[in-house]
């Protein structure tokens, strides 16, 4: 296998939750290059699959969710990443993206080895599924700026956990090798 994907992270998202105004203003300031690394990769034919919280709803699905976020509060963090026709979804119950989903079999059958991960959050979704990609030995670049986080210095302390101890190579968006 030698192919990348990017994994967008819960992007779908109505920010009704506890840590939401945490958040939010670590959005709005990865937007811009989230968006971007969508577009690069729609425009290089690089598998995107967007992983999101379900929401509880175990019975939503892509265009439910999506019908959701867009009629909240904050539509204009979602429209400007919202899945194409060609974008792969997975619905997630817990933080990690691989945990309890068809993730993993969907790399394999796509021939992927290599995740590039984006989204929300650092300290939480993106350092748990960096884990449990690691341990899958799946290849895995953490776009630091274009994944949100909730606490900066958590958001910090992870990116060098994932280094360190996941091997995970941490890169900016623009880098012309990220994709």
């Amino acid at each position: 296998m030698s192919g990348k994907a990017l994994i967008v992270i819960d992007m779908l998202n109505s920010y009704e939750h506890a840590d939401a105004e945490l958040l939010l203003p670590s959005v709005r300031q990865t937007l811009p290059h989230i968006t971007a690394l969508i577009e690069r990769a729609r425009k290089n034919d690089v598998e995107i699959i967007y992983v999101n919280d379900n929401f509880g709803l175990w019975r939503s699905h892509h265009d439910e969710l999506l019908d959701t976020v867009l009629s909240g509060p904050h539509a204009d963090l979602v429209e400007p990443v919202r899945p194409d026709e060609k974008s792969l979804f997975v619905v997630k119950a817990r933080h990690s993206v691989f945990y309890e989903t068809p993730l993993e079999y969907l790399l394999r059958q796509h021939r992927i080895d290599t995740i590039v991960l984006c989204g929300q959050v650092t300290e939480q979704c993106v350092l748990y599924s960096a884990l449990d990609a690691h341990i899958r030995h799946i290849r895995v670049i953490v776009a630091e700026d274009a994944c949100a986080h909730i606490h900066e210095d958590l958001a910090a302390a992870a990116l060098r956990m994932m280094e360190r101890n996941m091997q995970a190579r941490i890169a900016r968006s623009a880098d012309p090798d990220i994709l």
